[in-house]
């Protein structure tokens, strides 16, 4: 039987002071411009936390509204704010930078975070607030005194811990020469374990989901642990699975830039159908890179810099229980090598080919989640709406296919596409984002089926100029009844073992 979608969690980690320090827009200036005037306006153009929580498409993000509800707001979406809005989400958790800079030092297995005294005991009481959080993350050690951790950061090349512009913290380096173990480098890792860590720790609490039902876990963001010997071996899953108390689960990483999450749930549908694990998580943190990447052109239009959340989510995959929507396993399409470049090749690939397989027409499916970043973010920067675009070439691939007239084309985009709401995390907007909703809108019956995409660029990598992608259908659950047989297994194992009885005797006479 095809395995379930059967749970999602969603958490952005608000870090204004990331953005200037960690981001590479900035961080590059800082080298080639240091004096620019971009660089002394991103301070005053970040959002408070308040700005952050009210935000319409992190509202969305963590599933306080749906998105056809942040559809109702007139874009842009920045100047205007979701009344009575909460930080706890239906599907995750907006958290605070100081409450997030701590949960780094949680993730520290090896004494690299070192925070300062007084930060420690400030924030300590918050980190104990969260209800569920295991006692493993909410077991904050001491602090270190203030003058050790400029000492750090100022004669052995540890990397800052900021917190409203304070120095509060760092991160040391894990090795005197190795460039993969340098502080920058152990900072992101810690950020991408960090965020990833309680996207899955919130699955596990918001859906009341035993830690040990976990057998296997998928980690899928865009960074990748390593030394100097194995620069992107891994293993963040394993970390992320000890540190949510997933004792019966190993693990291991899956890395496909923006496209990774996509290949990671068929991944995981793969191993539960195949009855290697019953319960398998997918699950990525956040990218600090990316942080403020657009941040020239929003600051440029008088706009607020928007790229100031690092993002994570999880997705469970289990067996068959009848309720769950079906992920259907044989309806999976993929851009080949032999695809190439052109948008109509890339969704006949990517769509036409999964649903041929099944007889499916592109009407038939729903909802289509592709690349579901905010459009706040990305039409100031010149990349317009992406979550649009791809849509419309949707509805034009159907046109062609004789399975929808000229002139619905406009109705197609509104009936079977969603407004973006995902932040700029690279693989956090391909596909994912709706995968919480798409499990509440197929059980109550909303719809029926939905695809999930996933679309990334591998010639980031200087490896080659290929674009990947590959997609997967979810279905409304027809229940896990089979067919009635007048003949049971049982009846079948003692008929199978009569005739071989039989058989034998035969043999004797």
């Amino acid at each position: 039987m095809f395995p379930v979608m059967k749970a999602a969690s969603y958490v952005l980690m608000h870090t204004p002071d990331m953005v200037l320090n960690n981001g590479t827009t900035q961080t590059t200036e800082k080298v080639v411009n240091p004096d620019s005037e971009y660089l002394k306006q991103v301070n005053e153009n970040l959002r408070p936390f308040d700005a952050i929580v009210s935000y319409p498409p992190n509202q969305c993000y963590i599933g306080n509204i749906t998105p056809e509800e942040l559809a109702e707001y007139a874009e842009p979406w920045y100047d205007k704010a979701v009344e009575g809005a909460s930080a706890k989400g239906k599907k995750g958790e907006i958290f605070e930078e100081d409450v997030f800079v701590a949960l780094m030092k949680v993730a520290d297995a090896f004494d690299l975070v070192q925070l300062e005294k007084d930060f420690t005991e400030a924030v300590r009481p918050k980190l104990e607030a969260y209800t569920g959080l295991n006692e493993k993350a909410r077991n904050l050690p001491e602090g270190t005194d203030h003058d050790k951790i400029v000492n750090e950061i100022e004669k052995r090349g540890a990397e800052e811990l900021l917190y409203k512009g304070e120095v509060v913290g760092c991160v040391k380096r894990a090795h005197d020469i190795d460039p993969n173990l340098n502080a920058h480098v152990m900072f992101e890792n810690l950020v991408a374990k960090a965020s990833g860590m309680m996207a899955l720790e919130r699955m596990l609490v918001l859906q009341n989901i035993d830690p040990k039902s976990i057998d296997y876990v998928i980690e899928c963001s865009e960074e990748a642990c390593g030394d100097m010997n194995q620069r992107g071996g891994g293993n963040f899953a394993k970390a992320l699975a000890e540190m949510t108390d997933c004792v019966n689960a190993t693990g291991s990483d899956t890395r496909g830039f923006c496209a990774a999450p996509a290949h990671a749930l068929i991944e995981a549908a793969a191993l539960v159908q195949a009855g290697v694990y019953k319960n398998v998580v997918i699950v990525a943190g956040g990218a600090s890179a990316k942080l403020g990447m657009n941040g020239k052109d929003h600051v440029k239009k008088g706009m607020p810099i928007l790229e100031d959340c690092v993002a994570g989510f999880a997705v469970l995959v289990s067996e068959n229980d009848g309720e769950h929507p079906i992920l259907r396993t044989d309806l999976v399409g993929g851009h080949t090598v032999g695809t190439g470049s052109a948008p109509q090749n890339v969704m006949g690939s990517l769509i036409s080919k999964a649903l041929d397989k099944g007889g499916l027409s592109i009407t038939d499916v729903d909802k289509y989640s592709v690349e579901m970043q905010n459009p706040d973010i990305t039409k100031p920067a010149g990349a317009g709406n992406v979550p649009e675009a791809n849509y419309k070439m949707l509805g034009a691939l159907a046109v062609m296919r004789k399975e929808l007239e000229r002139s619905e084309l406009a109705n197609f985009v509104q009936k079977h596409g969603m407004v973006g709401w995902a932040p700029t995390q690279g693989h956090i907007p391909s596909g994912v984002p709706y995968c919480g909703f798409a499990i509440d809108d197929i059980m109550s019956g909303k719809i029926n089926r939905a695809m999930i995409v996933g679309k990334g660029s591998l010639f980031l990598g200087r490896m080659t100029n290929l674009f990947d992608g590959v997609s997967i259908v979810v279905e409304t659950n027809p229940g896990t009844t089979q067919e009635e047989s007048s003949v049971s297994k049982e009846e079948i194992r003692k008929m199978v073992a009569e005739a071989m009885k039989d058989f034998a005797a035969s043999l004797m006479e």
